[in-house]
């Protein structure tokens, strides 16, 4: 029998129909209510405004009361470069820039290295309705206030950093969780919001030589009780959110490392990557306890699937795309595939739904919009005309979609 599970949403409670607080919406599976909403631009074509971002950086924008927020890094000149970590605001309307925050302050001598499609600011931003949450991994986390005051700064979570930053933080009741998996160190973290203080820190240490993670952890109830799930390398890990007791866990092959995409929920399963040199995606039965990597699997798929882009689940099928441009729908009750097709180009951005399509966003800037179908229907490929590997914010109509040198407002007024 399948147990009573539901994704649970840790900003219900502040978000509405036209704010996107967090990675991939109000969800954190990238799910866009109501319509209707672009599936036609290009440059030109349907961007009600696009305005320049000073610096670089691919955290994805995201939405609240009429406000865009998102971080960035500014070069400050020298050699080795420095980099003012900053939090930057503008009018979702206009986009009129509102205010620019420096969070922290990077010194180019003792930055790590990082991979060569991320940046120093790549986690997005989450905002619970008063606060705004930033993380820029092994530099820092902090709290704001909507008009950019610092409320408060953690700095003192040293880990050697494996390619840069990239995981997102979430929130969980009164804390906000997030995940450190370095080279030295590996360990899943949640604070107090209001402080900045820990409330609990889980070491996951691994025994891979690879043990580096980069995933969002999401937020699910399972039978009246609330889980974690936090992939990691050499794992996939649930843990009780008060307390960070580990419910349950299954075991990642060798090459399990480098998780990047953002769990999926539903149809009493989770949906997980969890290998980097051959991606695989796990269908997980979530209501066991201990190790289940021999009993709570209900299917695996390890054909043409990314390593970077969160797939999207939208009724019974699931949504995936591979770092070289290969789509598949399959069926997410079985693992049973209906179709895959080359659509095209590079892929880092993760998988949108809205009003009955698929949004696949190409690093080039092309974006290919598909029919949310068991069978292939290409709408429209669209070009920015810039870089893409941020994932879309979705608010008012329109998508606020960030490339390589600009923001754009893409579609309604």
């Amino acid at each position: 029998m399948i147990a009573s599970f539901a994704f649970v949403i840790g900003v219900v409670a502040v978000a509405t129909a036209e704010d996107w607080p967090e990675f991939r919406g109000p969800t954190g599976q990238g799910l866009v209510p109501g319509g209707p909403w672009p599936t036609v631009w290009s440059a030109t074509n349907a961007v009600v405004w696009k305005q320049p971002i000073e610096g670089k950086g691919w955290s994805s924008p995201i939405v609240y009361k009429g406000r865009l927020y998102l971080t960035t890094a500014v070069s400050i000149g020298g050699d080795p470069i420095d980099h003012s970590l900053r939090a930057v605001a503008l009018d979702a309307q206009t986009g009129q820039l509102l205010w620019t925050t420096e969070v922290f302050r990077q010194a180019g001598k003792t930055a790590a290295k990082i991979h060569s499609k991320n940046g120093h600011a790549s986690p997005t931003p989450i905002c619970d309705g008063t606060r705004l949450y930033l993380h820029f991994g092994h530099q820092g986390t902090a709290a704001l206030d909507l008009n950019g005051k610092i409320l408060w700064q953690l700095t003192d979570l040293k880990y050697i950093p494996v390619y840069g930053n990239g995981g997102s933080p979430a929130l969980v009741a009164d804390m906000l969780v997030f995940s450190c998996d370095g080279e030295d160190q590996q360990f899943l973290i949640a604070l107090d919001k209001a402080t900045g203080t820990t409330r609990w820190r889980m070491d996951r240490k691994c025994d891979l030589e690879n043990k580096q993670a980069f995933s969002t952890p999401l937020l699910i109830e399972v039978a009246g009780q609330q889980q974690i799930i936090s992939p990691a390398a050499g794992a996939i890990i649930a843990y009780e959110p008060v307390t960070g007791r580990e419910v349950w866990r299954v075991r990642a092959p060798p090459d399990g490392y480098s998780n990047v995409p953002r769990p999926l929920s539903g149809h009493g399963l989770v949906f997980v990557s969890d290998s980097a040199d051959k991606p695989r995606l796990l269908a997980i039965r979530p209501d066991g306890r201990g190790d289940v990597t021999d009993t709570h699997v209900a299917w695996t798929d390890t054909s043409a699937l990314g390593l970077t882009a969160s797939p999207v689940l939208v009724g019974e099928e699931l949504y995936v795309i591979s770092d070289r441009g290969v789509g598949t729908c399959l069926d997410a009750k079985t693992g049973k595939i209906h179709w895959r097709q080359r659509i095209g180009g590079d892929y880092s951005a993760s998988l949108l739904h809205a009003a009955g399509h698929i949004y696949f966003q190409n690093e080039d800037g092309v974006a290919a919009v598909v029919k949310a179908s068991k069978k292939f229907e290409l709408v429209s490929k669209n070009d920015l005309g810039e870089a893409v590997l941020a994932s879309y914010a979705a608010a008012d109509g329109a998508f606020f979609i960030r490339g390589e040198r600009h923001l754009f407002r893409i579609g309604s007024r």
